[in-house]
Order: C-alpha cells, then sequence, then structure tokens
C-alpha cells in the first residue's frame, strides 16, 4: 500500500434521494417502497439529500441519521480519545470519455480537493476500486499522480473489475499488491479498528466472486479476534445483494458476511454501483458510495446498468466522497456522504 456495520431483525435499506427527506427510512408511509425496500422515487442517489451528507450513529442500540449540516465543529470537539476520520472514493474511471463525463481525472482531482477542505485530515484513504477504465498504465499512473495530493495518512486499495480488465490484474498487483495475500487481498489494524480489504473481482461471472480461497483465509483472519474489534469491510462490488438482475451483489457474500455475526460493529463499504445505499442488518450497517466519475441509474429505473448522462450542471451534485468517522465506545461508525457540488 502507498502514501501513507448478519441477522435480519432491525433490517434497514435507505436508498439517497432527492425528493427523500434526510433521515427518512425505508419503512417511512411517505416512502414509495418496493418489496426489496428501495426507495424508487427519483432515486438518483448523491444529489441534493445525499449531497448535503448523512451521519449515522447509534443510540440506545438503534442506528439513527442526521444531516451532515446539523453537525459540526461542537461534535468534533466531543470525539472522544482514540477517535479518527478516514475517507472512501470509488469508481474513478480514470481514461474513461464519454459523454456521462469526459474530464475524469478533473473530477478525481475536485474529489482529493474536498478530501484537503476537511476540517481535520483523515487519517486513511480507502479507494473501493475501478480506479481506471481500462487497466492500461497510463491510466494508472493518472490515478496515482491525483491521489498523491491528498492530505491523508495512508491510502488503501482494491481492485474493481475494470482495473483487472487487460491482464487479469497483474498491473494493479505490481502497483498496489505489495503485502497482499494471493489475488490482493488483506487486512490491517489501526487504532483498534480491524480493516479488510476484499477482492470480489477475479472470479466475476454474473456478479462479483470471492472463490473458495479468499473465503477461508477471511475466516481464519476474523477467527481469534475479539468480538468487540470494530470491523470494517471494504471491496469493489457489493457484498449484500442490491440488485441481482444487474449483477449488483456477491455471490458467496453471504457465507463471507456470515464470519462477522458475532462481532457488535462491522461497517461494509463497497463501490460500483455509482449511487449511495445504505443498509442496517443487526451489528452490520452497508453502505455503497458514489463514483467520482459518473453516475449510473437507479437498480431497475432503466434496461440495463452503465454510464448515465446528466446535464453538465448537475453532474458534480452526482458525483461524491464518503468521509467516516470511529468514536471509540460507540457500536456505529458515522458515515457521511458529501457530493463533489457542496463546497463545504
Amino acid at each position: 500500500m502507498d502514501k501513507q456495520t448478519h441477522s435480519h431483525l432491525n433490517s434497514q435499506v435507505t436508498a439517497a434521494t432527492p425528493s427523500s427527506p434526510a433521515g427518512a427510512h425505508a419503512g417511512d408511509g411517505a416512502a414509495e417502497t418496493a418489496q426489496d425496500g428501495i426507495d424508487r422515487r427519483g432515486f438518483l442517489s448523491c444529489m441534493a439529500w445525499a449531497g448535503t451528507g448523512l451521519v449515522w450513529t447509534m443510540a440506545g442500540g438503534v442506528p439513527t441519521s442526521r444531516l451532515f449540516a446539523a453537525t459540526g465543529a461542537a461534535g468534533d470537539a466531543a470525539a472522544h480519545a482514540g477517535s479518527f476520520s478516514f475517507v472512501q472514493i470509488s469508481d474513478s474511471h480514470i481514461g474513461f470519455n464519454k459523454a456521462a463525463n469526459q474530464d475524469v481525472t478533473g473530477t478525481l482531482k475536485m474529489a482529493i480537493d474536498k478530501i484537503n477542505r476537511l476540517p481535520a485530515a483523515p487519517e486513511l484513504l480507502l479507494h473501493t476500486g475501478d480506479i481506471t477504465q481500462s487497466s492500461k498504465p497510463a491510466e494508472f499512473d493518472t490515478a496515482a499522480e491525483a491521489i498523491k495530493g491528498a492530505k491523508t495518512g495512508s491510502t488503501f486499495y482494491v481492485p474493481g473489475e475494470h482495473d483487472v480488465a487487460l491482464d487479469d490484474g497483474a498491473q494493479y498487483r505490481q502497483r498496489f499488491g505489495a503485502g497482499t495475500v494471493g489475488r490482493g487481498w488483506y487486512s490491517f489494524d489501526h487504532k483498534g479498528v480491524h480493516f479488510i480489504g476484499l477482492n470480489n473481482v477475479v472470479q466475476i461471472d454474473a456478479m462479483g466472486k470471492l472463490g473458495e480461497d479468499q473465503v477461508a483465509w477471511l475466516k481464519g483472519d476474523l477467527a481469534g479476534r475479539s468480538a468487540s474489534t470494530p470491523i470494517v469491510i471494504f471491496a469493489h462490488i457489493p457484498l449484500w445483494m442490491v440488485y441481482p438482475g444487474w449483477g449488483w451483489g456477491t455471490e458467496d457474500g453471504a457465507e463471507a458476511l456470515s464470519f462477522v455475526k458475532r462481532f457488535g460493529s462491522v461497517t461494509v463499504l463497497n463501490g460500483h454501483i455509482h449511487q449511495t445505499v445504505q443498509k442496517v442488518e443487526g451489528n452490520v450497517a452497508f453502505h455503497t458510495a458514489c463514483s467520482t466519475a459518473f453516475p449510473q441509474p437507479a437498480p431497475g429505473a432503466a434496461p440495463h446498468s452503465g454510464p448515465m448522462v446528466v446535464p453538465a450542471a448537475k453532474l458534480e451534485s452526482v458525483l461524491g466522497i464518503t468521509k467516516v468517522k470511529f468514536v471509540r465506545h460507540q457500536s456505529r461508525l458515522a458515515i457521511v456522504d458529501s457530493s463533489l457540488a457542496d463546497r463545504g
């Protein structure tokens, strides 16, 4: 690496929509919700609603949310000893130059600039894959140069399917594979939090897959850890079934997630779908991030997935970053999404 929350009890899915009030839940009567729990009313994730940002906290054992605008210096000042924040970016697609965004390097740099304007520098940066469009050396070079400008501590990566497209991931592993296991999975600890980076794109078919070797490694990696250890898992394709019809899920994700049932705080961060979807199932909080390059349609809202063209004036509002804050002795990490159009 370079510079440097599974039971179905209390299940909740929150889809970021410009027409939904912040903090509205999938079960609210005002929401038009399909049986799969996804609100389809104007789903364009990361627009005004998600662009404002949402903070997830745990109060009395119940996950709650509030607007990022409602947080601030007072909240930061109340941070407990040992707390820290990190940021997630995803799906930069350097090399993409079609109508949905003809300057993906520019929007990646905007994301980095936004990170650099945060009141306190994040200690880690996680990139959840599709760094490049075609896994070409020049694309990796451009992405690395832009990300190098982030004023964070260490940077960690997992591959997306576009990062392994040409050479089965050889170029990716040459650059980011040091210290990883197998085809690029690994774990590390930071201030009492155990982070796990997974590769669910090597055996990709209709949807993501981890494979027997990686699932066995994950089971072993978690086996000796205390149930009180906060766990953060990050991978490119969602580990839960967001929309199987478009391949938005991981075939053996349920098996992998069965290993974290005993932990009190688990956060799963993914990319791939280029929009914010959040779900809480018991002790596990799932979160998919916006892209820094272009949006994709809501699940089932178009004939197929793929780059979605939006008016140029709105592009920045559907791209964004995710900030995560760990506060010791709280069981849920606070997750804040903000769009590139939000100058804060």
